[in-house]
């Protein structure tokens, strides 16, 4: 064993395996007969979404024609861009964004019209009805914000579609009941986002609405109807997603638990229940304590079943006597498996990816609970980790604190090496569920609402001092990084605290006022909850925005940024690499001509992996080893 710095351990975890094992369940699992469909979204290809077929004897297909890349815009987020029926794949097309039909063997066939604005027609969650499908429609428009509306699409594309729905700024879920007659779905309108306030609605197809549940205050995820005919959905009224069905009197619940079967819904077509085959329930909860299965009998006696991993997303169908989903664990990529429900077997039929890693290099997490004013906040601390090095007698490792995106998401307990790259080089991580994360109940998300800028922050902080105070981490190096809303949460904490060395902004946030006019409309009054309303609370915008309080930044800063974001526009990046080199801060600025919100091509994933490695060894006073060094303007 070698004796060397914690930052300059030599590791067999590469750039280049990192992206290979990055390949992600991007979208829906659809159960077709005796076929499963999922979609892979893989780096090696460009980010490409594929749709795959895994047939009844385990042999697997691409569902679309070589170089389909099924990938919907809807909310820019997308979601839900394909389903099957009776053997036929429908799906949008990431390109121009008209929805196809793929006939098995035969030739794509588009079934929407070309739009009159390039991409101006997009598509998502669909269901089915007798020779068309209903779906969310996003139509763009020379001026004004999108209209949102479900529409109605002949199968054979041999009419324009038919609005069935509209009236709302938002949609989602549209569903229709088994005999045909009946459509559930769900609604919301600005300011909300779908997990403070949804309404749920039925009415005959094109008939006059109904309300059902839901308001200010309550978020209803995920309606389905079961084989009887009855609606099934899962509200938060109690503080945590549970499930209800429409009984002939009312609502009433199925069961409760403190879980959550449901989630925040940043893509369509996110799962947390289905119906068995006997027209029992099987759902998935998460909880403070780690996911659990459930088997749901018709009078809601709940029955645990093995739970497959740490890391079960909302990405699930069920298929008679059983349940596919995707699982990972803390020492196992995620992969899709079919479990049984009666007996909770597990086949796998898509093994998550192996990329040669020795367990001897992987750091496996530690759950914390740390104390804040607001009660306790959660965070997972990767130590370092190499059998092939040891550090210098009294050294304590650099921490480089994670800030996850939303901000309402939360971290990822699955194996991840964009994780291990750090650790088998010496460096600490602590991924950090900061006040405000999903998966810990409606009360501990609301601790973000109006303090977006101050709880983050706050949080990552006391998660970096805890370990600092148990000797886990050097208190001079820490460095703080963070993607999209992690991106803002991470130059705050640079401007307003001095706990950090360096930080690193994947797209985040610099100036709260120019985004509030120049993002999408699915967020584009996301701030209002976050922040204030505008422009009433324009102080409160000005005061929580970064590029305003450059005099307190004293630290390096790495800007990360694709040319293409339409959620987080470039100029963020570029008015605060502006800033900083007036103000003569270090920075290094690094933009990706063709990506957008997130990096999804596997030469910028192994660039920016490089890029920031090397940015903290200089910062952080360590030689990392193998990696190019990047050119840091005032340093």
């Amino acid at each position: 064993m070698q004796t060397a710095p914690y930052g300059s351990w030599t590791s067999p975890i590469t750039p280049r395996s990192v992206t290979a094992a990055s390949i992600r369940y991007a979208d829906s699992i659809e159960v077709d007969g005796d076929d499963v469909y999922w979609v892979e979204s893989r780096p090696d290809e460009g980010g490409r979404s594929a749709i795959v077929r895994c047939a009844a004897d385990g042999t697997l297909t691409e569902a679309a024609p070589a170089g389909f890349n099924a990938r919907t815009r809807v909310h820019e987020y997308g979601g839900g861009a394909y389903a099957v029926h009776e053997g036929v794949v429908y799906a949008a097309s990431f390109e121009d964004q008209r929805l196809y039909r793929f006939p098995p063997g035969g030739a794509p066939v588009p079934i929407t019209p070309e739009p009159g604005i390039p991409a101006g027609l997009r598509y998502s969650d669909f269901d089915f009805g007798d020779g068309f499908l209903v779906a969310v429609r996003e139509r763009h428009r020379p001026d004004g914000e999108p209209v949102n509306e479900l529409v109605r699409i002949p199968l054979d594309g041999g009419s324009d579609p038919e609005v069935v729905a509209s009236g709302h700024d938002f949609f989602a879920a549209p569903r229709i009941s088994p005999d045909g007659i009946t459509l559930a779905y769900l609604a919301w309108d600005h300011p909300n986002m779908p997990w403070n306030s949804t309404t749920l609605w039925k009415e005959d197809l094109g008939g006059t609405p109904a309300w059902v549940a839901g308001g200010p205050g309550e978020s209803i995820f995920q309606p389905e109807w079961s084989p009887d005919e009855v609606l099934h959905f899962a509200s938060d009224r109690t503080g945590w997603w549970n499930l209800y069905r429409l009984a002939p009197d009312g609502v009433e619940p199925v069961f409760e638990i403190t879980g959550d079967v449901g989630a925040c819904q940043w893509l369509f077509r996110y799962r947390r229940y289905g119906f068995l085959g006997d027209g029992s329930i099987l759902a998935v909860a998460t909880t403070p304590n780690g996911p659990l299965v459930l088997a749901v009998d018709h009078g809601g006696s709940m029955r645990p079943l093995p739970v497959p991993g740490t890391y079960l997303p909302p990405i699930m169908a069920t298929a008679g006597d059983s349940v596919v989903l995707v699982a990972g664990a803390a020492d196992r990529f995620p992969g899709i498996v079919r479990m049984d429900a009666a007996a909770g077997g597990i086949t796998v039929l898509a093994p998550a990816p192996d990329p040669g890693i020795d367990p001897a290099y992987l750091s496996i997490p530690e759950t914390i609970t740390f104390d804040t004013p607001d009660g306790p906040a959660y965070a997972h601390h990767y130590p370092p980790r190499n059998p092939d090095f040891q550090a210098p007698e009294g050294e304590k490792p650099p921490l480089v604190v994670f800030s996850h995106g939303g901000p309402t998401a939360s971290t990822k307990t699955h194996l991840d090496l964009a994780v291990q790259y750090w650790t088998s080089r010496g460096i600490a991580v602590v991924d950090v569920d900061y006040g405000g994360s999903s998966g810990y109940g409606r009360d501990y998300w609301e601790r973000l609402a109006s303090t977006w800028g101050i709880v983050d922050v706050r949080d990552c902080a006391l998660a970096a001092q805890h370990l600092v105070a148990q000797g886990k981490a050097d208190g001079g190096r820490l460095a703080i990084r963070g993607g999209s809303a992690g991106g803002y949460t991470t130059l705050a904490a640079l401007a307003f605290r001095d706990d950090f060395a360096a930080g690193a902004s994947h797209y985040g946030i610099a100036d709260l006022t120019l985004f509030t006019g120049h993002t999408h409309k699915f967020e584009s009054r996301y701030l209002e909850w976050l922040v204030g309303p505008y422009p009433a609370a324009r102080e409160i915008y000005d005061e929580r925005s970064p590029i305003h309080y450059l005099d307190r930044i004293t630290c390096p800063i790495i800007l990360f940024q694709g040319l293409d974001d339409r959620v987080v526009p470039p100029e963020q990046a570029t008015v605060m690499a502006e800033a900083l080199r007036s103000r003569g801060i270090p920075v290094a600025h690094i933009e990706y001509e063709g990506e957008s919100h997130g990096f999804r091509k596997a030469e910028n994933q192994i660039r920016t992996l490089e890029a920031e490695l090397s940015f903290y060894g200089q910062v952080l006073g360590f030689e990392p080893a193998g990696v190019p060094k990047v050119p840091i303007e005032g340093l």
